[in-house]
């Protein structure tokens, strides 16, 4: 019998590294190909991928991959394509335009050769084999994002990815409703839906709230404002730069990730500053405090973000002050909470007020769906079955009870997890096999500058060897404090010797005086972590697992 499989590389039930299957006889398409993020537990990794093993054994058994294509701009759906990609064999990949962009500059930088060709939305069918698709203009936290209709031999399917029907959005751009229900009535097998806020009543509040929140602190403000948030929300950033223009301040943007970002909405038209109001980091000198806005990257407290240096004193050309004023225009990430409250609290003693999410709904509104939102979706599409996606398994359990209340019966509303295939024939499903899924780790040995990634599975870690480094830090100069305690499992005595010498070099020359007492240890403790990893491999050309501690005194 004919048959559609459904098979969920990553995104259901841990939110992140969204990639999809969707397998008709040996023709494969491919939906997102995201990263998730490593919380504070996993040591030495940066970012997670989601694990290919099936589909490379799906090429090696003959099939192939009709195409790819891209729902949205963010990290958690496009950022695994540079590490995914130079595995596979070369196909069609496609998305809107600015989430082709954004795509093209990750692979350019990191020097794979495929590209995404962009799609108007006007742009009709994509065919792709046995597959055809349409992308449908949908309202979230990145502009030109969109669900995908797509149609197969054996029915058709609506992709519902990460949404919200924002019907005053900041950049005007909304939700093509008048497709969603054209397609719709083609008819749909199954709604795989953004099930992420299903908990939460009501909808979710407009972008466009947002705007005047931002003039009200500028216009108040007696130094610096600071605004932090995803780097993709280039309307929320959008609205930032309207607001500092409205006080005639300058605008400077800080951080590698916002610089790409703006340069490329710069380039397609989404982003538009008059002359003459961008200064750089440079110029921040010849003006007053009062006369800045400053969008800085490092929303989610990350240790090596621009924000986080500026908290730590690392910018020479920036330090908060009392008068300053800094906005997080974001909630943090799951597992993020730790980082975003210590840089939360390292700029509260400095003095500057902070304005968060816990204490103020004013700056931040949610890119995803609330439970009337999630209904709506349903009525529009009015599918045989739903199956929730972008969620945890919480969140897809309070979906359920969404469905049921639209009349869906529980044989129709699929709930799965990473990895178990659902079978699609004759109008009908069923539970197919579970893909057996492992962890695949990918570790930034570089800071800021990204230079080399390596795979790293607990494998390569055994075979690497294990640095563990006990440094006792002088919380008021910053000094290192003698010579630190390394203990090197998986070397020869002759390179622990040498490991030992360079790198005992190495920390007491990095950390320096400061003129205040340290406060941010978790910094610290992966500052140890950074330069450890790069003096090791600079005399040994290994790269082994390192575990700082960090001993204040």
């Amino acid at each position: 019998m004919e048959k559609i499989t459904f098979t969920p590389l990553g995104g259901i039930s841990d939110v992140t590294k969204n990639m999809y299957l969707y397998e008709y006889k040996d023709e494969i398409l491919v939906v997102d190909c995201g990263i998730g993020f490593a919380d504070e537990t996993m040591v030495g990794v940066d970012l997670l991928l989601p694990d290919i093993a099936y589909l490379l054994k799906r090429l090696n058994e003959g099939a192939k991959i009709s195409g790819m294509l891209l729902t949205h701009g963010h990290e958690d759906h496009i950022g695994a394509l540079p590490f995914i990609l130079p595995q596979l064999p070369q196909f069609p990949i496609y998305a809107t335009p600015l989430t082709a962009a954004l795509a093209n500059e990750k692979l350019k930088e990191f020097q794979v050769q495929n590209r995404v060709k962009a799609v108007e939305f006007n742009g009709g069918k994509i065919e792709l084999g046995s597959f055809s698709a349409s992308f449908i203009r949908i309202t979230h936290s990145v502009p030109d994002s969109s669900n995908i209709f797509i149609r197969t031999p054996l029915g058709n399917f609506y992709h519902g990815s990460d949404f919200k029907f924002d019907l005053t959005p900041a950049d005007g751009k909304k939700t093509e409703f008048d497709k969603i229900v054209e397609f719709s009535k083609e008819g749909v097998l199954c709604l795989m839906s953004d099930c992420l806020r299903a908990e939460k009543q009501g909808y979710t509040p407009s972008e466009l709230s947002l705007s005047e929140s931002f003039e009200r602190e500028i216009q108040k403000a007696k130094g610096k404002v600071i605004i932090t948030t995803y780097s993709s929300n280039i309307s929320r950033l959008n609205q930032a730069i309207k607001a500092a223009s409205k006080y005639g301040r300058k605008v400077c943007f800080v951080g590698r990730s916002l610089y790409k970002v703006r340069d490329v909405a710069r380039d397609l038209g989404y982003m538009k500053i008059d002359k003459g109001m961008e200064i750089s980091v440079e110029q921040l000198k010849n003006y007053k405090d009062s006369d800045i806005v400053l969008i800085v990257a490092g929303s989610q407290g990350q240790e090596n973000s621009a924000l986080s240096r500026i908290v730590n004193d690392e910018s020479d050309e920036i330090k908060i002050r009392p008068n300053d004023v800094v906005i997080f225009s974001s909630d943090p990430i799951p597992g993020n909470e730790v980082l975003v409250n210590n840089v939360v609290d390292a700029i509260s003693k400095k003095g500057a007020r902070v304005v968060y999410s816990e204490v103020s709904g004013e700056f931040h509104v949610s890119g995803h769906a609330a439970s009337n939102d999630l209904m709506l979706l349903m009525n529009l599409v009015d599918p045989k079955k739903v199956l929730p996606i972008g969620g945890t398994y919480r969140q897809m359990v309070a979906y359920k009870d969404l469905a049921r209340k639209q009349g869906f019966e529980d044989k129709d509303i699929l709930l799965i997890d990473d990895g178990l295939q659902v079978n699609f024939s004759n109008n009908d499903s069923s539970l197919g096999k579970k893909v057996s899924l492992k962890n695949i780790y990918v570790d930034q040995v570089s800071g800021e500058e990204v230079e080399q990634y390596v795979l790293v599975d607990r494998k390569k870690i055994a075979k690497e060897g294990i640095v563990v480094i006990m440094a006792e830090i002088d919380s008021e100069t910053g000094k290192v404090a003698g010579a630190p305690t390394i203990i090197a499992r998986g070397f020869s005595s002759q390179d622990s010797s040498l490991l030992n010498k360079n790198l005992t070099k190495e920390l007491q020359n990095n950390f320096y005086s400061k003129k205040e007492r340290i406060r941010d240890w978790i910094y610290v403790r992966k500052l140890v972590a950074q330069i450890a990893e790069k003096s090791i491999f600079k005399t040994l050309h290994k790269r082994p697992l390192v575990l700082p501690v960090v001993i204040e005194i």
